[in-house]
């Protein structure tokens, strides 16, 4: 009497090991519905098993940043993998374009959400499983980025090693490109001095406060001193402070300026492989 695979139990197994649906349901009835003995079967098989690879490093991938055809809003992907080999190859980064393109087509908020959309017939989590069963590297969606605007510009960088979303109060695509490449290049951590946050604040003047008193510097002029460090801090990490990549004379702010006195960035996100 042969035993009766469900499709709960496929559907276990295809989390579990990343194989396909129809080999997965022969491997359990091969193996009379037992997990342990299905997963041999499959290595057996050849098949390369997804729950053998948990514990691998993936810090290699395609960052993909794009935005809606009304650049309104705009969204970065990460599908990581184990190594370069494999993130260079063509069709890998057109599997990632899909995934992009579910994304956008589906207006997903998160990972989760993402991964429950449909490629085909197929969910994203079956095709990341598909992927990594026919690869044999670790493989998933491993960072997600979304902002909203009412101008967004998107940025590729170092092929598909880094992406950038910078949203602006209206459109100026010049100012887009550009911008968008400041951050690329000098990675600031928020857009002005006062969206920093205070923990961050105020660990970079206890660091200063014993950078002075560590140069000899009495107590009394250590604050003081400190004072200058954190605005040096400012000025070199975050955006507005920061000097224009282009034009080092002037900062971003006073480029922004330049173009349009009313131009205001709001928000900005970036991804690196790593």
């Amino acid at each position: 009497m042969s035993t009766t695979v469900t499709a709960a139990d496929i559907n276990k197994l295809r989390q579990q090991t990343g194989a396909g649906m129809m080999d997965c349901r022969k491997a359990l009835v091969e193996s009379n519905g037992d997990f342990e003995a299905a997963i041999d079967y499959l290595r057996k098989k050849g098949q390369k098993v997804a729950a053998l690879r948990g514990d691998r490093e993936a810090k290699e991938g395609v960052v993909i940043a794009q935005t809606t055809s009304d650049n309104k809003t705009g969204f970065i992907i990460n599908v990581s993998c184990e190594t370069d080999f494999v993130s260079k190859n063509a069709e890998y980064i057109a599997f990632a374009q899909s995934i992009m393109d579910a994304a956008i087509e589906n207006n997903v908020n998160n990972i989760e959400e993402l991964n429950a959309v449909k490629i085909g017939a197929e969910t994203v989590a079956d095709k990341l499983n598909e992927q990594v069963a026919k690869i044999g590297e670790k493989i998933s969606v491993s960072k997600f980025e979304k902002i909203e605007a009412p101008y967004i510009a998107a940025y590729i960088h170092g092929s598909y090693r880094m992406g950038v979303l910078v949203g602006f109060n209206k459109v100026n695509e010049e100012a887009g490109k550009d911008v968008a490449m400041q951050i690329a290049a000098m990675n600031p951590i928020a857009i002005d001095q006062s969206a920093v946050s205070p923990e961050t604040i105020a660990r970079e003047r206890e660091i200063a406060i014993e950078q002075v008193k560590a140069e000899g510097k009495p107590a009394e002029m250590a604050e003081k001193i400190a004072v200058g460090k954190i605005n040096k801090f400012f000025k070199e990490n975050t955006l507005l402070a920061q000097p224009f990549v282009k034009d080092g004379n002037k900062s971003v702010g006073d480029y922004l300026k330049s173009l349009d006195s009313d131009l205001q960035v709001i928000e900005f996100k970036r991804v690196a492989l790593g």
